[in-house]
């Protein structure tokens, strides 16, 4: 396979440059290595302004760079990141100018570890967007539970570090292993069956338990069945899978999430010496109480006794009270005829002084004095007006042209009778009538000074 690019260098009987010997290297990695997969997990990653993306393939013993230009990273949906497992394809090249070996990719998928992770992140999103890790959709676990289901494996370490944990703290309490498998493609339908039986028996809490692993053994718990399965319970659950650093999907879903096992049990377990403790205070608390509240009815008692009187003499005041409020009605219905007795009196005066005959009477007088005063005012109205129609006679007399022709002037009419103004309106010869104070004279006009005068001789 490898004899024809080898063969094509002719080492035996050429020297050559170091820019042809990592170009002919070139050639020769890209014809043997044109297109492979390569599994690794990503570092060192970085992505320039120029939109290519350049990261460091790794597993434990090697490590070879890599680049996934434009093109080719624009068809990755994946989140890259450092730590990321994943399978690359592409060929094996040199870059010539630094002579750095290295992988030209053009498809880039997750892979083991890498794939479960974002089908992890997938769920997550999706559930999260649902609501099902809502704050307010967890409730609170009970102070004091009494029997309490747990969903676990029936062998192995968890179910006897969950029972020594009760048995230490609170052995009153009653354990119910429901079993189920928790690994494993079969144990996701386990988990969601045991969820269902262990919800439907009436527990005060649900303990969902899981020891350590990988990823893989830990993924029953990541699937969407099991989280819906733990997000459809009524009663409150704690999820305890894996150490400390694991987390699931179910542990976001659950009421509570717990470390491990063995704390998932301590928060459910109340510690017996505190609620002795405890139980010990309330009794002190309890008998100060009662001592004070009897001490309070008793000084209450006494002070009953001593308001307390003879039936006697409740009886000879309740008749004095009763005297004294007859006495008071007696008063009150006097004052109260007496008022209605006034009240009728004034009545009765209003009546009187709204009788119709005083009304007509009254009505008479004025209309004979009315009769006597509308002479008398026509009268004085008369005067007014001949007064008025005399001073007014006076003012036209003074304005009227009769007066100005009583003075010697005189008032030129033509022909209608319109008078004159002005000598333009007049034509020599033109017939005229003046008017004096007493008379009318007929006049001819002989020149009016404005054109040349053409008066017939004959006339």
């Amino acid at each position: 396979m490898y004899d024809d690019p080898f063969k094509r260098l002719n080492l035996d009987c050429e020297v050559l440059s170091v820019s042809q010997l990592n170009n002919r290297a070139r050639l020769l990695l890209e014809d043997v290595f044109s297109s492979i997969w390569v599994e690794g997990e990503i570092s060192n990653l970085a992505r320039p302004a120029s939109g290519h993306v350049y990261f460091t393939l790794k597993d434990s013993q090697a490590q070879v760079r890599c680049a996934l230009f434009r093109q080719n990273a624009a068809r990755v949906r994946q989140v890259l990141r450092d730590g990321l497992a994943v399978k690359v394809r592409g060929k094996v090249s040199l870059f010539e100018g630094r002579g750095d070996y290295q992988l030209i990719l053009d498809t880039l998928e997750p892979a083991g570890d890498g794939a479960l992770r974002l089908a992890f992140e997938a769920l997550k999103e999706k559930l999260g967007a649902e609501g099902l890790f809502a704050a307010e959709r967890k409730r609170p676990l009970p102070r004091h539970p009494q029997r309490i289901g747990i969903v676990t494996s029936p062998t192995g370490a968890v179910i006897r570090d969950i029972i020594s944990v009760f048995r230490r703290r609170a052995p009153q309490v009653e354990l119910n292993l429901i079993p189920t498998a928790v690994q494993g493609n079969e144990a996701i339908a386990q988990i969601v069956r045991a969820l269902q039986l262990a919800d439907a028996r009436g527990f005060d809490a649900l303990i969902l338990a899981r020891g350590g692993g990988s990823l893989e053994d830990l993924w029953c718990f990541n699937e969407e069945a099991v989280a819906r399965a733990v997000a459809a319970c009524s009663t409150p659950i704690i999820s305890a899978v894996g150490h400390e650093t694991d987390i699931s999907i179910s542990d976001f879903v659950a009421d509570v999430r717990a470390p491990t096992p063995s704390a998932a049990a301590e928060l459910l377990a109340p510690d017996s010496g505190e609620l002795l403790q405890r139980l010990h205070t309330l009794q002190r608390r309890l008998m100060l109480q009662m001592q004070g509240r009897l001490a309070r009815e008793h000084l209450r008692l006494e002070g009953i006794s001593r308001r307390l009187r003879h039936p006697g003499e409740r009886l000879r005041q309740q008749a004095q009270r009763l005297d004294e409020l007859d006495m008071r009605l007696r008063r009150a219905a006097r004052l109260r005829l007496q008022q209605q007795h006034e009240r009728l009196a004034r009545l009765d005066t209003r009546l009187a002084a709204q009788h119709p005959g005083r009304t007509l009477h009254l009505l008479r007088q004025r209309l004979d004095s009315l009769a006597e005063r509308l002479p008398r005012a026509i009268q004085g109205q008369l005067r007014s007006q001949h007064q008025q129609l005399g001073a007014l006679a006076a003012q036209l007399q003074i304005v009227s042209p009769l007066a100005t022709l009583g003075r010697g002037y005189s008032i030129l009419l033509d022909e209608r009778g319109q008078a004159l103004r002005s000598a333009a309106q007049t034509e020599p010869g033109q017939r005229l009538k003046a008017r004096l104070s007493e008379g009318v004279l007929d006049v001819r006009v002989e020149d009016n000074h404005l054109q040349p005068a053409t008066l017939s001789l004959l006339d």
